[in-house]
């Protein structure tokens, strides 16, 4: 039974800085509950206004169906209704309908509905794709636009007009002029959120066009530093903001663009660098050389000094 109704879950989710915990999972690969609600809890001892369990950052796509409802699950009983916990959903229409149901029974809030898996489509496939998802649960449903999955201002307009239960838009893109014309559009029926990679690099223009939220994988290992620099973009404090770009996060977009597929990788080498080891990738990704998290952990002492 979820905690959130649609509406008061977008509202919620504007408020604030929102995160991504990474899945732990064991030498073998098996997910870890314990370590995983453990992880969850100390995320919460910090102010987040949204949870999304299971997502991009949390390896979405590594799990199975019955995985994704096991994380959403954990989450759900860890945070116990103080903030919302969304549920990443996705891969073909028949199996996302039944991560949406699965999610609901779960006690998400809300759903993340990530690209379909490899097939681009035009917008009328896409259009089917979303509204099939929003129509197999009464959740909170955020579109994340980005890759083979980018629907236009047009699009999104006929399906809002057709499911009050399409609540947000998540733009991976950084298509600016599109993100103009959406929120020109759609004004405040929906709520925005920020989801390129690093999220902080456009969290500042991006706030200009309406997106007051960005999903931070960086607060993983560093909330203290993620919420600073959230409070500095949304105080319009540009010094700070810009300081904190030089000298931390495009140096870490640096290191982790050596690798592909690093983008995870790098949130769970910063784990155990502070001590709260959440194990490795699943493949096909791969982990950070010694090397490489070596290069992160000196990027982090200095950053928290």
């Amino acid at each position: 039974m979820s905690h959130f109704s649609p509406e008061d879950m977008a509202r919620q989710l504007g408020q604030g800085l929102l995160s991504f915990p990474v899945t732990h999972f064991d030498a073998e690969g098996a997910f870890q509950e314990g370590p995983y609600r453990d992880h969850c809890g100390w995320m919460l001892e910090h102010a987040l206004t949204g949870l999304f369990a299971a997502g991009g950052t949390g390896e979405f796509f590594s799990l199975s169906p019955d995985e994704v409802a096991q994380v959403v699950g954990a989450a759900v009983r860890e945070t116990n209704g103080r903030i919302p916990v969304i549920s990443g959903c996705g891969y073909g229409t028949a199996i996302a309908t039944g991560i949406a149901r699965d999610a609901e029974k779960a006690g998400a809030d809300g759903l993340l509905l990530l690209p379909p898996y490899l097939m681009h489509a035009k917008q009328e496939g896409l259009a089917a794709h979303i509204e099939a998802v929003c129509r197999a649960t009464g959740l909170g449903v955020i579109v994340y636009n980005r890759d083979n999955a980018i629907v236009n201002d047009e699009t999104l307009a006929r399906l809002c007009d057709r499911n009050p239960n399409l609540i947000g838009f998540k733009d991976g893109v950084g298509d600016i002029e599109l993100m103009t014309r959406i929120y020109a559009r759609m004004g405040d029926r929906l709520t925005y959120i920020g989801g390129l990679p690093t999220a902080e690099t456009f969290a500042t223009p991006y706030l200009t066009m309406g997106v007051t939220t960005y999903s931070s994988a960086i607060f993983n290992f560093m909330p203290d530093w993620a919420l600073r620099f959230y409070a500095a973009v949304r105080a319009g404090d540009q010094a700070f903001v810009m300081e904190q770009l030089r000298n931390f996060v495009l140096p870490y977009i640096a290191l982790r663009d050596q690798g592909r597929g690093y983008a995870v990788s790098i949130v769970k080498a910063g784990m155990r660098i502070i001590g709260r080891d959440a194990g490795p990738v699943r493949s096909p990704l791969t982990d950070l050389s010694a090397e490489e998290e070596a290069q992160l952990r000196v990027l982090i002492e200095r950053a928290t000094a």
